[in-house]
């Protein structure tokens, strides 16, 4: 746990957690209620907020590995990883609570979203004519979704100490698996039905790329 208030703290306390932030939130709200096209809200004249989780996924691939580029860049560059080694907490948890630090950020960024879903209800005609189960299934899979990407972001982390490939690493990495592997699960979960298999899978990408960047980190400060 003090490794993940201590990832936290650093996060609100540098300008990275208000940009990244705040750069989804306004651009989902430009795409949502200002930009014409297939996503606004007003032009569509229906009472609908797909565009919010049609657009995400493709924010989140560039918003997840913004966030975990600098987890251990920084110290590996600085010589603190073999300082941070030394005191007596497990590799596993170090890596945990970088990891649910930075998810913490991504959920706590999804949070305002909510309000689009308000604000349409009241719209609507009549008043709250609003798919509320397809909008549940959906903003759970955003938050499955944003794990997945998150571990993804975290293992390609281990992989350089410089922020810039770690980040490019990441973008592609997330670009890549989500339209083989995640965009039909991502799908399924974005009509309301919450299958388990979808669930599982989303769980299961997010445990087996934590477990690599633990063994990769491991193996690499090794040498």
């Amino acid at each position: 746990m003090k490794v993940y208030w201590k990832e936290l703290r650093y996060y609100f306390s540098t300008p990275i957690a208000y940009i990244v932030i705040g750069l989804y939130l306004l651009a989902i709200s430009l795409f949502l209620w200002v930009i014409p096209g297939q996503w606004n809200i007003i032009d569509s004249g229906y009472a609908q907020v797909d565009g919010l989780f049609q657009l995400s996924p493709w924010l989140f691939m560039l918003l997840c590995p913004a966030l975990t580029m600098r987890l251990l860049s920084e110290e590996r560059q600085s010589g603190m990883w073999n300082l941070i080694r030394t005191k007596p907490v497990s590799l596993t948890r170090i890596m945990l609570g970088k990891y649910f630090a930075a998810w913490t950020l991504v959920l706590i960024g999804l949070l305002p979203c909510l309000v689009h879903y308000f604000v349409v209800a009241y719209m609507a005609e009549p008043m709250g004519n609003l798919d509320s189960g397809a909008f549940t299934g959906s903003f759970i899979g955003l938050i499955l979704l944003s794990g997945s990407f998150m571990a993804i972001g975290l293992l390609c982390a281990t992989l350089s100490k410089s922020q810039i490939v770690c980040f490019i690493t990441g973008a592609l990495s997330c670009f890549v698996l989500y339209w083989i592997l995640m965009q039909d699960h991502y799908s399924s979960l974005s009509r309301g039905v919450l299958d388990l298999r979808d669930i599982v899978f989303f769980v299961s990408i997010a445990v087996i790329a934590i477990v690599a960047a633990i063994l990769t980190i491991d193996r690499l400060t090794k040498k």
